[in-house]
């Protein structure tokens, strides 16, 4: 690997750094709007697919793969067997042709790649002093990364564009006994593994006098060992024909998404062979890991919010560094807190709207949680004082 840097160093003045902190605070007001519209949409969004998959649960009947029942057309079925197809999948660019419910061409380029550091220093009098670091380094990227924005363009040129990108071919008909199933069925299969590629006698022509076998891979370049901008390796995986399991709505010999009674949708799938309840009990995980990472990432971006709207502050406490620093970190528990308050007051909110009972628990809770800190804090006054 090759890398280099350079830095560069800017004093940004510190009326320069008040104008830039009230443009902040609009950006953090709009932030902090924006999380409490994704906290409150999360909490419906969750209990809408609780509901959808209760409600699937409760719905679905068992189906045999081997022979389409008429009765239960429309119905939420479920079912395992074979997904196969007769299909050949092909790479006309590399020659390469199996059969498979899809095949992936895995193409990387050696690339350039910046990365930027930032060191920030306060100055006597408000002033911010930034030393900028721009590194460089050579590495092998999926996509292309564009040499036209970084700092330091010479030395560090990518091609414009890449020769042969990643693309997925899929079977256009993948059956399950006596079923065909639907792409949105289909797309949900992912059991990938790696196609090694052993010689290169298969390629096209123009390919051949330049490509290398490199780790079960096509490397294109003059040498696997040293490889230079421009150079491509390509990979391939393939998703075989496998035993699954799926829920969907039965519509004759195939599968459309099943409508619950609040406009959610059932179209689940999974490699392997599984109860309708084991899967059920997935995708309810699933729906719970998805809400708390949208909890959590609601409640950073309103506490980003409160930091960006307090941030003058700060600026204005920065004319002495040590003053401005202690406002910074005080302002920062203080949005911490309110982050904390008006997350779990949404969230309150919206499962009053949804769920009546946990809702008010909740946002009795939220309103004792400020009255509870500050009555630890005034207990830990009289035990400092001992």
């Amino acid at each position: 690997m090759s890398n280099d840097n350079f830095s560069e160093v800017s004093t940004q003045s510190w009326f320069s750094r008040i104008g830039d902190s009230i443009k902040g605070m609009l950006f953090g007001g709009l932030l902090a709007v924006v999380a409490v519209v994704v906290l409150f949409w999360n909490e419906g969004r969750a209990v809408n697919r609780a509901q959808a998959l209760k409600e699937g649960a409760g719905a679905v009947v068992a189906a045999s793969a081997e022979r389409v029942e008429p009765a239960n057309d429309g119905k939420l079925v479920h079912l395992s067997g074979l997904a196969t197809t007769t299909e050949t999948l092909a790479d006309g660019e590399f020659g390469v042709a199996t059969n498979a419910l899809k095949l992936r061409r895995n193409a990387e380029m050696y690339q350039w790649k910046e990365t930027k550091s930032e060191a920030k220093d306060k100055n006597l009098g408000g002033s911010e002093t930034t030393k900028t670091t721009y590194s460089y380094a050579k590495q092998w990227s999926a996509s292309l990364i564009d040499s036209a924005q970084f700092k330091q363009r010479e030395g560090h040129t990518n091609p414009a564009a890449m020769p042969y990108a990643t693309r997925t071919s899929t079977a256009e008909k993948v059956t399950v006994g006596a079923f065909t199933l639907s792409g949105g069925l289909t797309g949900l299969i992912n059991n990938f593994t790696e196609l090694p590629v052993e010689q290169t006698e298969s390629l096209p022509a123009p390919l051949k006098t330049k490509a290398k076998l490199q780790d079960r891979r096509i490397f294109l370049g003059a040498d696997p060992a040293s490889p230079q901008i421009g150079d491509q390796r390509i990979g391939f995986q393939i998703a075989r024909p496998a035993v699954v399991s799926l829920i969907a709505r039965q519509v004759k010999g195939t599968f459309e998404p099943y409508t619950t009674k609040n406009g959610g949708t059932i179209q689940l799938l999974q490699v392997g062979e599984f109860s309708a309840g084991a899967m059920f009990q997935r995708a309810e995980a699933e729906n719970a890991w998805l809400t708390w990472a949208l909890r959590l990432g609601g409640f950073i971006a309103m506490w980003i919010g409160f930091m960006l709207i307090a941030k003058p502050l700060a600026v204005l406490g920065d004319i002495v560094p040590f003053i401005g620093t202690v406002i910074e970190f005080g302002t920062g528990l203080i949005a911490l807190l309110l982050a904390g308050v008006i997350s779990l007051v949404t969230v309150a909110v919206a499962w009053i709207v949804y769920r009546p009972v946990l809702g008010v628990a909740l946002l009795v809770t939220a309103i004792a949680l400020p009255f509870l800190v500050k009555r630890m804090r005034q207990g830990a006054k009289p035990a400092a004082q001992r």
